[in-house]
Formats: C-alpha cells, structure tokens, sequence
C-alpha cells in the first residue's frame, strides 16, 4: 500500500490515503506510459498540411521554348517544380497521424502514471479545496504552503467553479476535470493537487473498470 499525505490549505498534514499499487498496475511500467504519451501527442496532430503536385497545377503542357538554340536552361511546361508558381515535387499530403490502443490498456496507463506520481511524492493531496468566492492570491498561497513551485496539474470536480476561477490566471497551473484525467496530462505537469474527495471517487472508478476488466477475462 502506498500511503499519500494530506495537507490542509496550510500546507499541515492532517491525514493519510491509502492506495493499492496493484490497482494502479503494481509497477511503474515506461514502455506503457510511453506508449500512452506518444499517441495522445499524435492524436493532437491535425494532419491538414497539403501542396499542389505537378498533376493539380492549371498550366499548360506546352514546351516553353525549343530545346537547344536559346542561351537557356531547358525548359518543359510551366507547371515544373523549377517554375514559380509550379507544383511542388514532393507534394504534402493530408493524413491522419491517430494511433490506436486498446481500452484497456489508456485505462491502465492513466493509472499507472498515477502511481508514477504517488511514487516521486508529485501527488499534492488536500483534505478540500473550497473557495466562497474566487480568490488567485488565496490559490497562490496554497501552492507556496504546499511547496509547489513547478507546473502543476489541478483536477476539480468542477472546473467552472470559484476553485477553477481562482486557479485559471496562475501561468504555471493547468485545470482538468477528475474523470478526464489522463496519462498525457499527468506526464505533461510535475505535482498533481487534487482533492481527497475528488481523488478517492476516481479510484472508485478505476476500481470498478478493474472489477469489469477480469470479468471480462
């Protein structure tokens, strides 16, 4: 069991979680969280980029001046790749960079990039986060007394709440909502500040995935 302090806005530990290693995957595993981060940075990639070839220009085919006699370089059509304006020789294409993974595995690899987390002591966990109005200087303190002075990944149960507008103006934060955490996010951010609620009903989930996961074995 792997044991998380939790602080209150203070920075004080008041608490601890206790978290299974082998629901998030027992071990740290490189190869699948490298796996996970290369294809979300690849399903990010709009792919759009394309250019005329020779075969999509409107000019004419005709030969431009004789071949010998000129004083010039010889010469084709106007549409060559050599002629402003022609089609480019090796022409971009658009095309898809998506990659595909199993379900099962983007599961597992969300919650092994958790435990990745757990591990270094990047999991700043709080016993609330609960603002009465918004408040950036109050959110700046409790990043100071938790001693987070890298990029940070916030996870809210609501992002459109004081909490969320009390965090969206520091430069170094990054929200996301709990159930949309994912490997390529925590692997992006150096701490992870959550919630004890908000964490304890992902694992919740993650367990449940699990359940259905060997049922399905």
């Amino acid at each position: 069991m792997i044991e998380i302090p939790i602080h209150d806005a203070k920075g004080k530990q008041v608490d601890t979680l206790k978290v299974d290693e082998q629901l998030l995957g027992g071990e740290v595993r490189p190869g699948l969280l490298k796996q996970a981060y290369v294809r979300y940075h690849a399903n990010r990639r709009i792919g759009s980029a394309a250019t005329r070839n020779r075969s999509q220009t409107s000019f004419s085919t005709r030969k431009l001046y004789r071949q010998k006699g000129t004083g010039n370089a010889r010469r084709g059509s106007a549409g060559t790749n050599l002629m402003r304006s022609g089609g480019h020789a090796f022409a971009k294409r658009a095309r898809s960079f998506r990659q595909a993974m199993p379900v099962k595995m983007r599961r597992l690899a969300n919650r092994n990039a958790l435990l990745a987390k757990a591990v270094d002591g990047e999991i700043k966990l709080l016993d609330k986060i609960d603002f009465k109005k918004p408040s950036t200087q109050k959110f700046n303190a409790i990043l100071k007394n938790l001693n987070i002075d890298r990029s940070c990944l916030v996870a809210l149960s609501n992002v459109t709440g004081h909490e969320a507008r009390s965090a969206q103006n520091i430069e170094t934060i990054s929200l996301t909502q709990i159930d949309r955490l994912n490997a390529f996010d925590l692997l992006n951010h150096r701490y992870l500040l959550v919630d004890k609620a908000s964490l304890q009903s992902w694992l919740d989930r993650a367990k449940e995935q699990a359940g259905e996961r060997k049922e399905g074995h």
